[in-house]
């Protein structure tokens, strides 16, 4: 993908900007080593009781590490705050004072509202504010994935400048306020993440690694062991930071735990008409211009994508109660995921194709619902998996930081020999959907 920008503009900049980033955890560091391996003049800190380690981790980079964030805001025309999102206030209040006249200011949370609001107390006035979010995880090639970028207050002259620096990423710019990129991300991100942080749990809390059993065989179990350990397999701050900052996922989160529980209500009810005829109203609602030709994944691709040893043979019937709660909820909420595709996460799209075979694949939902109502084999699982829904709920509705955290850390724990098998695996995923996204986008099939 080239650069839209001539090479002599960004030669230019190059010359006279300095790039800061205060923060070298995994986006930071990826940050500034992209920049600077693409030729900008790169500074950068961490913790600054940590500053030997820090110059001694990153000794083979191209960027320089400073003690502390007021040496490198001193010196930096853009200035990215690479922080957790519950302590963005904190390190700006402590670093913005020591901002250079007329930079530019940004950073990388997830939440923006926040972001902004503590820019705007703490930092001069003179500074501008343009912010920015990648959205996919620092395991993932930048090329071709959303970059939101959030123009607060800067000039076109700056703004421009932002531009041609993120080029070297080869992302896809999308252009939002702080207020449109917290309501997007929160549609898109909220009810799927509390979906396969719940799975983690209830299968950590029944002591099941399910890909060494026979009971979860077939692609979309494929899918929802690889999604929950990518998950899992990230910093646990990467999804508090959505879930505990961002106002409209709070909702979102506790819907997710109302659909898991009237569902599996419906189920142990054996109520299978009012089962049915739910899930096919969110059904026509959410998925009605998907033809079963349009999927983004069918049963062939998911095949491909197993942690598991057991020879493949076929699927085992599963109420899927996690990924029906995810498209209930969906529609309880008024949410059409297609709206938001443009600024969808890597997972996000797992998510979608995955949800999306299970509900317009011919006869599959209705085996869906044959199964929940009948079949007894997963009603322990389901019920421990509503039990870890309903806990995610109030850990996120109190806005728990300690909490998230002891519960995330402890599944992670749980999860780790297998992580990197994952994650490969994870990414094989990615870049096959991601190629189906593009196709159906070209055929003018993704709305």
């Amino acid at each position: 993908m080239a650069s839209p920008f001539p090479e002599d503009e960004i030669k230019a900049l190059q010359s006279s900007k300095t790039i800061g980033i205060i923060g070298l955890g995994d986006m930071g560091y990826l940050y500034a080593r992209r920049f600077s391996e693409a030729g900008w003049k790169v500074v950068g800190c961490d913790r600054e009781d940590l500053f030997e380690q820090t110059k001694a981790k990153f000794a083979n980079d191209s960027f320089e590490i400073l003690k502390n964030g007021h040496y490198v805001s001193r010196i930096s025309d853009y200035i990215i705050y690479s922080v957790e999102a519950e302590n963005i206030l904190k390190i700006v209040t402590l670093y913005g004072p020591s901002t250079k006249y007329g930079a530019i200011v940004g950073g990388q949370t997830s939440c923006k509202e926040p972001e902004i609001a503590a820019f705007e107390k703490v930092l001069p006035s003179d500074a501008q504010i343009i912010s920015l979010h990648s959205l996919h995880g620092p395991k993932v090639s930048t090329t071709g994935q959303p970059l939101v970028l959030i123009n607060h207050n800067g000039s076109e002259e700056n703004f421009r400048f932002i531009e041609c620096l993120v080029s070297c990423l080869k992302s896809k710019h999308v252009y939002l306020t702080a207020k449109e990129h917290d309501r997007i991300t929160a549609d898109t991100q909220a009810v799927t993440h509390a979906a396969f942080l719940s799975m983690g749990v209830a299968w950590r809390n029944i002591n099941i690694n399910p890909w060494v059993t026979p009971r979860w065989i077939g692609g979309l179990e494929n899918a929802k062991m690889n999604i929950s350990l990518r998950i899992f397999s990230n910093k646990w701050h990467v999804y508090a930071g959505l879930s505990l900052t961002n106002p409209s996922a709070h909702g979102q989160v506790v819907q997710y735990a109302r659909s898991t529980t009237e569902l599996f209500t419906l189920i142990i009810g054996k109520k299978k008409e009012e089962l049915r005829s739910r899930l096919y109203k969110a059904k026509d609602y959410v998925f009605n211009n998907i033809s079963d030709h349009d999927l983004l994944l069918d049963d062939d691709i998911l095949q491909k994508f197993s942690l598991s040893k057991i020879p493949p043979g076929g699927r085992q019937p599963n109420s899927h109660l996690s990924l029906i709660a995810i498209v209930d909820s969906w529609f309880n909420l008024g949410i059409v995921p297609y709206d938001h595709i443009i600024c969808s996460t890597p997972l996000f799209r797992i998510f979608l194709g995955v949800t999306e075979y299970l509900f317009c694949t011919p006869g599959l939902l209705d085996e869906c619902i044959e199964a929940a109502i009948e079949d007894h084999s997963f009603r322990h699982d389901d019920l421990e998996f509503t039990i870890a829904a309903r806990n995610w709920s109030s850990i996120i509705s109190f806005g728990n930081y300690e909490l998230y955290r002891r519960e995330f850390e402890q599944t992670q724990k749980f999860f780790q020999p297998k992580f990197a098998e994952a994650n490969v695996i994870g990414n094989e995923m990615i870049t096959t959907i991601l190629e189906r996204v593009k196709e159906r986008e070209k055929a003018g099939r993704l709305h």
